[in-house]
């Protein structure tokens, strides 16, 4: 292969490989900051079991609990067969707290999130509430060149399928393994691992007793070292000490960028062409234009219009997309 064409090799290589993009439940209060379609907003972990259902669930368990997280609260139980029940219960509360929640009419984040990746890309979520399901839902009318969704702790919009559960015994390295469902999502989450170009972690925080989170998150910043990844995203309101500490036992500051806002991290600044622009700035030396992307005001005619000429291109160009930003 001579010189020219291997560059063009390597240049269709590297732009065709996936942008990962790991869901906290950070990502879901953005996307309703101001309620759903009913005001209704999402709790954090901690905050969500002082909401009247599950407290008084939790009341009811007799044995001390030395957590606020309710997944590391399931995870102490667990193994105690006397609990099997109120367990059960639990898992019902969640599911109908979190079943109530619909997408207000206008854009939310996860609109913008899904319309800024294609289907090359991955959404791996740890959320159960519905709302990214909805915004796909509605999205994929604009087109159908979307990116895979993988649900790693289940999903409310899932449970219609009871052999699915939401809680898991997440101290155990296999936990994921005993299910199916979740087995196959973690499996095509370790698949794309070993070819992602870029890596965006919104709302969501390093664990501290997930096991496969972190073996999950110990490969990623390993392959972030080795230069496997070139980019890491992190989109978080927490202050850079926090997340500092926050993501110490994995990583280095200088591994990866900040930003306190979807809209001016690279799937905001550059969507559906995040792995285009990247590659064209970082080894073609190209300057890139940051404030051509999705903007906060737009309404769904906007975003439509917006990205109909990339959808247009995709549809064609089947080698090396046009960057739409430089």
């Amino acid at each position: 292969m001579k010189g020219g064409n291997l560059i063009i090799y390597y240049e269709e290589l590297i732009k065709k490989r996936p942008h990962i993009v790991f869901l906290g439940s950070g990502a879901s209060i953005a996307a309703i900051a101001n309620g759903d379609m009913y005001g209704k907003k999402i709790s954090s972990m901690s905050e969500f079991i002082e909401t009247s259902l599950i407290k008084d669930t939790i009341k009811s368990i007799e044995t001390p609990i030395n957590s606020d997280n309710l997944e590391e609260i399931y995870c102490e139980l667990y193994d105690r067969p006397e609990h099997k029940e109120l367990l059960d219960k639990l898992e019902k509360d969640i599911e109908d707290y979190f079943s109530d929640f619909k997408i207000c009419d206008k854009p939310t984040v996860y609109d913008f999130l899904i319309l800024a990746l294609t289907k090359k890309d991955l959404i791996a979520s740890f959320n159960w509430d519905p709302l990214l399901v909805q915004a796909y839902e509605r999205v994929s009318k604009i087109t159908d060149n979307l990116p895979k969704i993988v649900f790693l702790h289940g999903n409310v919009s899932l449970t219609k399928d009871s052999s699915i559960p939401l809680l898991y015994p997440l101290k155990e390295k296999d936990y994921y393994k005993n299910n199916s469902f979740i087995k196959e999502g973690w499996d095509i989450l370790n698949c794309y691992l070993e070819k992602a170009y870029i890596v965006t972690i919104f709302g969501y925080k390093a664990p501290n007793f997930d096991k496969a989170a972190i073996d999950m998150l110990k490969k990623l910043w390993k392959k972030v070292e080795d230069r496997d990844i070139e980019k890491i995203d992190i989109i978080d309101i927490s202050t850079k000490e926090e997340l500092k500490k926050c993501w110490s036992d994995f990583t280095y500051t200088h591994h990866y960028s900040i930003y306190n806002n979807f809209f001016d991290s690279t799937l905001g600044r550059f969507p559906r062409r995040t792995c285009e622009c990247v590659f064209d700035k970082v080894v073609r030396y190209k300057f890139v234009h940051k404030n051509m992307g999705f903007k906060e005001d737009m309404n769904f005619k906007n975003i439509q219009e917006f990205v109909k000429p990339l959808i247009e291109d995709e549809k064609t160009n089947k080698d090396i997309l046009k960057n739409f930003y430089l």
